[in-house]
């Protein structure tokens, strides 16, 4: 019989695989690659940037409130992210990362409940507008002036997908069907799969909200506004501006609607009027992976008497970019159980 010693020098390293490749399931495997030393990370996706719901996003960290999970819990993650994104705006990595500060106004046209939103001194600067500030907005009478972060979904993922490969991982196109197809070669599977979960874990609480947006050049614009319903926004970036939008309750269509865009485009140009000289307009369209909460919790499968550990991560909605690193954290503490139980299995086994 081996001693302890021996058996843990001899245990393989832990084989994760990630399904998904969007900012949820990119930014997920990164964590664990940088956090876990005793597993190899896969990702695996049948889609890619630029043709992911997170090309789409407008990326900007201004948190949507969770039904069901604690405010402090969902500040956390708004933190971690923040925190994480601010130091690389900091660094050389800025550009190639598609991540730029942005100071701009949330405005209401009521006074809204919650005048200091439970994130206000997470962001930079959070004050009330002004008077005069106001006075760009006739229509609105109360608003919010902040700093906060910018990602450029495109550029950000293709960071991301560079970050994974220098740290050995690999990235593969597959289309998976069934999470039991993994089994044979990975002990951990971590599923980011977003709205595709209904149908390869037959979650029927996950739905499309649809959204569609126009991409402009307007390089004179460069603070943010919101309307603080969060229909209408115009979000500058580093290669072009964000004009939004929409929230289609289970529409699945990826079809741009050319009446949506002249009426995002109307709702912009009466907040900010100078963007009807904006040029190359396009059109984007994406289904936001919509729940009641996000689903970030361990499970067990069991087929034929064999188990499979399963991390689930997806249906942040619309405030993915705001929680993304995280809920990647808590995504990778969970593995870290998952992975203590299998070694755990594994030496009893031995000894």
């Amino acid at each position: 019989m081996e001693d302890i010693e021996s058996v843990e020098l001899h245990m393989a390293k832990q084989k994760i695989a990630v399904v998904g490749a969007g900012l949820i399931g990119l930014s997920t495997a990164v964590y664990i690659s940088e956090s876990i030393s005793k597993c190899s990370v896969t990702v695996i996706s049948d889609k890619f940037t630029p043709n992911t719901t997170s090309d789409v996003a407008a990326g900007m960290l201004i948190p949507h409130t969770y039904q069901g999970i604690p405010i402090h819990q969902q500040k956390q993650w708004f933190r971690e992210t923040f925190d994480y994104l601010f130091e690389i705006n900091n660094s050389s990595e800025a550009s190639d990362a598609g991540i730029n500060l942005v100071s701009g106004w949330q405005i209401f046209k009521t006074i809204p409940d919650e005048v200091l939103p439970f994130w206000s001194d997470v962001v930079l600067g959070f004050r009330s507008m002004t008077e005069e500030e106001l006075k760009k907005f006739p229509q609105h009478r109360f608003g919010q002036a902040f700093t906060t972060l910018k990602c450029d979904g495109p550029s950000y993922l293709l960071w991301l997908e560079k970050r994974l490969k220098e740290n050995g991982s690999q990235v593969y196109a597959r289309r998976i069907e069934d999470l039991w197809e993994l089994h044979s070669k990975y002990d951990i599977v971590i599923n980011c799969s977003g709205i595709g979960s209904r149908e390869l874990m037959g979650d029927l609480e996950i739905h499309p909200i649809r959204g569609q947006v126009l991409k402009v050049d307007a390089p004179w614009v460069n603070h943010f506004i919101r309307d603080g319903d969060g229909l209408t926004y115009i979000y500058p970036g580093i290669h072009n501006v964000t004009l939004g939008g929409t929230r289609q309750k289970d529409n699945w269509s990826l079809s741009p609607d050319p009446r949506s865009s002249k009426d995002i485009f109307d709702r912009c140009c009466a907040l900010e009027p100078s963007l009807q000289r904006a040029q190359d307009i396009k059109v984007r369209v994406g289904l936001r992976p919509s729940r009641f909460t996000v689903r970030l919790q361990k499970e067990i499968l069991v087929h034929d008497g064999k188990k499979l550990p399963v991390v689930h991560n997806y249906g942040h909605g619309s405030g993915g970019f705001s929680v993304h690193r995280g809920t990647a954290k808590e995504a990778a503490r969970l593995v870290g159980e998952c992975i203590a139980a299998l070694e755990g299995s594994s030496l009893k086994a031995k000894l």
